[in-house]
Formats: structure tokens, C-alpha cells, sequence
């Protein structure tokens, strides 16, 4: 009919100066209930409310969880109004909300969480989270994310499944427990031998260690390191059971 329509939030609509006629009672109900209530006017008067809701992936609020578990504190971060957030929160556990940021305030966000002493991970999967992603100490995309999100990042899981995150995070760790076990025992094994193979023994107590098995101990040093590695093949990813 020629009339203009108008799609959006809270804010745009009163900063075109719609009447909305006491339909914020209602977006406020939909939030609550972790649904994204959008505007619909037609010719400066509000028509009705169109709700959308992201459906959580079934093991989101026991990756949560186990993130806990790890001693991890997960923020959410998010463009949804402040009811919807929380609802969403509520539902997985989160520890802290952010909501209504803009897409390209994400990055500042991150950047806040730094400036508080804080090692950031950001996960994220779309264009907006890049600038994120590439902000956060560790940046971890979502693989059935975009391109860009996926370039920007330093970490990308495979699938989009939140198992994935508990598993990247507990075999890094178990990696990094690994490395500081393999340089204790080759700096403690080193610190003993090397003096002993340089003679160190011998003014008194007459000790030399042959060439030959200062050869062998130095093999048994990095098959020791080599063999300790390899115990990360039997890794076991912990499992995420999926809530009803």
C-alpha cells in the first residue's frame, strides 16, 4: 500500500519516534522467556512483534559445566537485550553476561577482560566475532563458522559441537603437563651425567664414564623424552553427555 514498514529493536524504534502502545510488557515476557523480540510498524505505528530464539545445541549447559570443572569462568557475550542474555545464562550456567554489544564492540570487550588481568579465550564462529577472535589471547572458531572467523582465529574445532572446546582445552593442558615433565627429567638427568662424563668423579674417586655408555645414556635420555610424549596417543577426551 505504499506505507513504510519498519523491523527492529527497542532502540530504533523509539528513535524513530514509533507509538508502541504498550507492547514492551510483552517483548519484555518473550525475553524472559530467552526469545529476541523484534518490532514490526507499519507507518510509525506499531503493528506487532515478531520473537526469534536461538535453539541452545543440546550439550551446551553441561559443556558449561565441565569448562567449570576446569576452573574456567565463562562470560557470554552478545547482541541480545539484557532479559534475553540472562534467560539464555539461566539456562547454560554461565558465570557473566554481556549483552547488547554492538559487533564491533566485541573486540573492546575483549579487550576490557584483558585490561583486568585476564587471559582471554574467545570462541566465536561469524564475521562479527573476527575482530574478537583476533583481540583474545586465544581465538577458537567454530569449523561450520565463516571464512573469516575461522582465519582470524588460532584454534579451529572441527564440527560444531561444544564437545569439541572441552576437548581442545584438556589436551592442551595435558600437553603443556607433558613438556614441563619432559624439560625436568632432561635438565635433571643432564645436570647429573654431563659432569660425570666430563671427569668430574675422577680426581677422587677415580670414576670415568666410558664413551661408549655416555653414548647409551645420552639414547636412553631421548627415548625416555620421546616415550613420555607418546603417552598423549592415549588421550581420552572427556565426555559431555547431552541434557534432556
Amino acid at each position: 500500500d505504499g506505507k513504510p514498514v519498519l523491523l527492529g529493536n527497542l532502540r530504533l524504534m523509539e528513535e524513530r519516534g514509533t507509538r508502541l502502545n504498550g507492547t514492551p510488557a510483552t517483548a519484555i515476557k518473550l525475553s524472559e522467556e530467552g526469545k529476541t523480540p523484534m518490532y514490526v510498524a507499519v507507518d510509525s505505528k506499531i503493528a506487532g512483534i515478531v520473537a526469534v530464539a536461538d535453539v541452545l545445541k543440546p550439550n551446551s549447559a553441561m559443556a558449561v559445566k565441565r569448562l567449570h570443572e576446569m576452573g574456567l569462568e565463562v562470560t557470554m557475550l552478545t547482541g541480545d537485550n539484557e532479559r534475553t542474555a540472562a534467560a539464555i545464562a539461566k539456562q547454560t550456567g554461565v558465570d557473566r553476561v554481556l549483552a547488547e554489544v554492538l559487533p564491533a564492540d566485541k573486540a573492546i570487550e575483549v579487550k576490557r577482560l584483558q585490561g583486568q588481568g585476564k587471559v582471554v579465550a574467545m570462541v566465536g564462529d561469524g564475521i562479527n566475532d573476527a575482530p574478537a577472535l583476533a583481540q583474545a589471547d586465544i581465538g577458537i572458531s567454530i569449523g561450520t563458522g565463516t571464512d573469516v572467523a575461522i582465519e582470524a582465529s588460532d584454534i579451529t574445532l572441527v564440527g560444531g559441537d561444544l564437545q569439541g572446546l572441552v576437548t581442545a582445552i584438556a589436551l592442551s593442558r595435558k600437553t603443556l603437563k607433558t613438556i614441563y615433565q619432559n624439560l625436568f627429567w632432561a635438565f635433571f638427568y643432564n645436570a647429573i651425567l654431563i659432569p660425570v662424563a666430563a671427569g668430574a668423579l675422577y680426581p677422587i674417586w677415580h670414576i670415568r664414564l666410558d664413551p661408549m655408555y655416555a653414548a647409551g645414556a645420552m639414547a636412553f635420555s631421548s627415548v625416555s623424552v620421546v616415550s613420555n610424549s607418546l603417552r598423549l596417543r592415549r588421550f581420552k577426551a572427556p565426555q559431555i553427555r547431552t541434557t534432556d
